[in-house]
């Protein structure tokens, strides 16, 4: 018999219970991106004061402790007593969801944290979370703890007293630290390489703010913490530079343009070099679109149209041999930085990734043709080199449409890419089919054997894959591997792209854990990311972790992943116990193969997901692309050709 349902069952959440209770409502996952989420809120702030004209420096320091620290030398939190709640400003502010000074236009023209649940949200999903206000000659402090309430329940961020005032002070500005709560998430260590990431990518973005990080944790020879600035006089010309950095640009000086309409304020920094896709980022308010919006969108338009307009001034393809421009052929190897700022941001759901304002499009579009026409009238070596490489752009564009033609021509008539060497699935449904791209035939064949034929396909490599980011896309589609790979798939590729039409919902790169395994892995990441991006953008691709090691003594077995758990291992499974090392897939037999490395419910898969188009971009160009120095640098500091990312967002 069913229990009855009345309103005495209805729960009702109160203050920030809720929070804790679905905190992947509020900041997406319990994961590493989550636990990072946390800061950016925090660190969101401070740079909104800074945007905003109040203060200059903020400095972020991870403590050897686990918690952070954001600092700015901003206004401060409102100390006052709030005249309906009746407690402290700074209480409201971090008790409150959907409560702060941002909901009206003035106190902030614009600002990243529009949705009013960071400060929040950072102190329900942490242990302890202290706040320190700097204001009026004065230094105020107010402390919250996450302890249980009269049921056992975890109650989060809760005042241990009501706003104080602890001493004098000259300084001015907000300092909060907070410790996350491991109650919450899976791991509470913040990666360096990540907060450093996002803190250079906001420098560029705010011109002339000094940001400051410092990690405690980290040593040097001195025994003094890490600790480094961020601050860009050029703002986003130094951002297209630093973007730049590896590549050939097809004109020396970034170019900068920057105005307001209708209460957007525009800044767009671009420069075209030697590459064959385009790479345009943008924000809003500081926070990146990876999405794009409209703001992309009316960027787009106004580019073709004002180069249009100079190629007819200038006659370029005006011969009849000419092919007809398109907007493509104009952001071929084009790096842009746009970055709005305005108020009443619609972002198209909480991750706030892509713009929905129609303003926004008119406004950009506007400013874009008006300065970036008298650009290029004032400055005709820069506009004449543009339109040259458009124009070489176009004719690629041709070529690389001749050669889709000739690829669908061969599929239709005999599926000629894919004989003898997919061994595809029986299974009809996209969405739960797999295909793994494995390296060599001698692993292929292994695969084939361990696989479940109803939902895993086989694809095997014969060769290196031609690394796409030196080529144009007409030699690219010309590589036979990458044919396959594109046949295999069924989507298409770059402009003719459509993920309806993929194959398989999940696509595996399983390689050997060697340097070779780790750059066709590279090889092939970086063909996704130039020619079907949505293919990660969506979750799609994964990196198969084969074991390194298998660790056994008589019936005892146990696979080890990497070189640091061998030891751990061999205590497990006691005294006398063996040790083989695979050199490759090929000497695993089918069923190891099955056991660790494809069977759903015991195997590691890593999905690749793309955190920050920018710096993807960055690390895409430096490791595939010519600039050697820079290549052997990021590979000396980074490379572990075994490393299971405790970063990546998804394991599976």
């Amino acid at each position: 018999m069913s229990k009855k349902y009345e309103a005495k069952d209805i729960r009702v959440l109160e203050g920030l219970d809720a929070v804790r209770l679905r905190p992947g409502m509020y900041i997406g996952t319990t994961g590493m991106r989550g636990l990072h989420h946390l800061l950016w809120e925090i660190v969101d702030n401070s740079i909104d004061e800074i945007s905003n004209g109040h203060g200059n420096e903020c400095t972020v320091i991870l403590h050897t402790d686990g918690s952070a620290s954001v600092e700015d030398d901003g206004r401060g939190v409102p100390v006052d007593q709030h005249p309906k709640l009746g407690v402290s400003g700074v209480e409201v502010v971090f008790t409150q969801l959907h409560a702060g000074g941002k909901f009206d236009n003035d106190n902030y023209k614009t600002s990243g944290g529009l949705h009013g649940v960071g400060a929040a949200v950072a102190n329900a999903l942490s242990r302890w979370l202290t706040v320190s206000v700097y204001k009026k000659n004065k230094e105020y402090k107010i402390e919250f703890e996450s302890v249980p309430n009269d049921k056992g329940d975890i109650k989060g961020g809760v005042p241990k007293y009501p706003l104080e005032i602890v001493g004098k002070t000259a300084k001015q500005g907000t300092r909060v630290q907070f410790l996350p709560d491991d109650r919450i998430f899976e791991n509470i260590t913040f990666n360096l390489d990540t907060v450093s990431r996002r803190l250079r990518e906001l420098a560029f973005l705010n011109r002339g703010c000094k940001i400051t990080l410092i990690d405690e944790r980290v040593l040097n020879s001195l025994k003094q913490p890490f600790s480094t600035e961020y601050y860009y006089e050029g703002g986003l010309v130094d951002f297209v530079k630093y973007l730049n950095e590896t590549r050939a640009v097809a004109h020396t000086e970034p170019i900068m343009i920057e105005g307001e309409r209708d209460g957007v304020w525009m800044q767009l920094s671009m420069q075209y070099t030697d590459a064959y896709t385009e790479n345009i980022f943008s924000y809003v308010n500081n926070i990146p679109t990876a999405e794009g919006g409209t703001h992309i969108t009316g960027l787009k338009t106004a580019l073709t149209r004002v180069l249009q307009d100079q190629a007819k001034k200038s006659g370029v393809g005006s011969a009849k041999k000419d092919p007809v421009f398109v907007g493509e052929d104009f952001r071929e190897g084009l790096t842009a930085v746009l970055s709005i700022k305005m108020q009443n941001v619609e972002f198209e759901g909480q991750t706030k990734t892509k713009l929905g304002n129609p303003t926004a499009k008119l406004a950009v579009e506007a400013l874009v043709q008006e300065h970036l026409s008298k650009y290029l009238d004032d400055n005709k070596i820069v506009c004449d080199t543009i339109l040259k490489k458009a124009m070489l752009a176009a004719k690629v564009r041709e070529a690389a449409r001749r050669e889709k033609e000739n690829i669908r021509l061969k599929n239709s008539i005999e599926n000629f890419n894919l004989i003898g060497k997919l061994s595809d699935c029986t299974g009809k449904k996209a969405e739960n089919n797999e295909l793994f791209i494995v390296e060599g035939d001698s692993a292929g064949g292994t695969a084939k054997q361990a696989r479940d034929r109803y939902f895993q396909a086989i694809l095997p490599l014969r060769g290196k894959p031609l690394n796409a980011e030196k080529k144009r896309i007409d030699q690219v589609l010309q590589n036979e591997e990458i044919r396959t790979i594109i046949s295999a798939l069924g989507c298409g590729i770059g402009s003719d792209f459509s993920l309806e039409k993929l194959n398989y919902h999940k696509v595996v790169i399983l390689s050997d854990a060697d340097q070779d395994g780790a750059h066709i892995r590279a090889i092939l990441l970086t063909f996704f990311f130039r020619y079907m991006k949505d293919l990660i953008n969506e979750g799609y691709v994964y990196i198969g972790m084969p074991p390194l090691y298998k660790v056994h003594k008589k019936d005892k077995i146990e696979y080890v992943y990497n070189d640091t758990e061998v030891d751990a291992a061999r205590e497990r499974i006691g005294r006398g116990s063996a040790i083989q090392r695979y050199k490759g897939l090929g000497e695993m037999n089918a069923d190891q193969l099955w056991d660790t490395t494809m069977d759903p419910s015991r195997r590691m898969l890593v999905r690749v997901t793309i955190e920050d188009a920018a710096i993807a971009e960055k690390i895409v160009s430096t490791l595939m692309g010519d600039a050697i120095d820079l290549r052997k640098a990021y590979i000396v500091e980074n490379a572990n050709f075994n490393k299971v990312d405790k970063f990546v967002d998804t394991v599976l």
